[in-house]
C-alpha cells in the first residue's frame, strides 16, 4: 500500500501549522514550535502566495493530515462533487467518515496513523465484523469495537484508565472498548481550521 514516506515535522512546518500527525509529542515535544519556517535554506524568507499557491497549500495540508496519497484524496473530491451536499462540506464528512478517522477520535490511536495501523492489523471489529481497510466508510448507527483478543494489549487495557474526549457525534465506552456512531459530523465538529472553498476552487480550475 502507498504511504507518504516525508518527515511528519516538515510536513507540519510546510504547511505553516500543526497537523498532529505525532498525536501527543505534538503537544511537548514538536520542532514545530522551535522552527516554524518552511524547511530548506529560504524557508526563512517571506512569501506571498499567489490565488493559487493558497488553494494548493489548503488542499495539501488537508491530504496530509488524514495521511492520503494524492490520488486517493483526488477520488475522494470526485465523490464529494457528486453529493446532493456543498461539495466542500460532503468532502470533509467522507474524511471524517473513514474508519482510521473514527478510530484516531474515539482514542484508539494517539494519531490517525497509529490509527490506521491498528485498523491494519486487524484489531477492530465494524458490526461485530473485522475490518481492516483503513478507508471505509463508516454509517450512523456502526458500533466499532476492539476485538476481545486484542483488549489486553497494553495500547487498550491502558485506555480503560484514561479520560477521552470524543466529538458529540461519537460516543465511547472505555469499559468495553466499544464505540458508536451517533449521527453524521458536523462542521464545527471538524477542528483543523479547514477552508473547504479553497480545495474546491483548486479542483474546478
Amino acid at each position: 500500500m502507498a504511504k507518504n514516506t516525508s518527515p511528519s515535522c516538515k510536513q507540519c512546518r510546510r504547511e505553516g501549522c500543526k497537523l498532529f500527525l505525532k498525536g501527543e509529542r505534538c503537544l511537548t515535544k514538536c520542532s514545530f514550535d522551535k522552527r516554524p519556517v518552511v524547511p530548506g535554506q529560504h524557508g526563512t524568507a517571506r512569501k506571498k502566495f499567489s490565488e493559487y499557491g493558497l488553494q494548493l497549500r489548503e488542499k495539501q495540508k488537508v491530504r496530509r493530515a488524514y495521511g492520503m496519497l494524492e490520488k486517493q484524496f483526488r477520488l475522494y473530491y470526485e465523490r464529494a462533487t457528486r453529493s446532493k451536499e456543498s461539495t466542500g462540506l460532503a468532502l470533509l464528512k467522507m474524511l471524517e467518515l473513514r474508519l482510521d478517522n473514527v478510530a484516531y477520535r474515539l482514542g484508539l490511536g494517539a494519531s490517525r496513523m497509529e490509527a490506521r495501523q491498528v485498523v491494519n492489523h486487524g484489531h477492530l471489529t465494524v458490526n461485530g465484523k473485522k475490518v481492516n481497510i483503513p478507508s471505509y466508510q463508516v454509517k450512523v448507527g456502526d458500533v466499532i469495537a476492539v476485538k476481545e483478543s486484542k483488549q489486553s494489549l497494553e495500547m487498550f487495557a491502558s485506555l480503560k484508565e484514561a479520560k477521552i474526549t470524543t466529538p458529540k457525534w461519537l460516543e465511547f465506552d472505555v469499559n468495553s472498548l466499544t464505540g458508536k456512531v451517533l449521527a453524521l459530523p458536523e462542521r464545527d465538529d471538524i477542528d483543523l481550521g479547514i477552508k473547504e472553498h479553497l480545495i474546491v476552487e483548486y479542483y474546478s480550475r
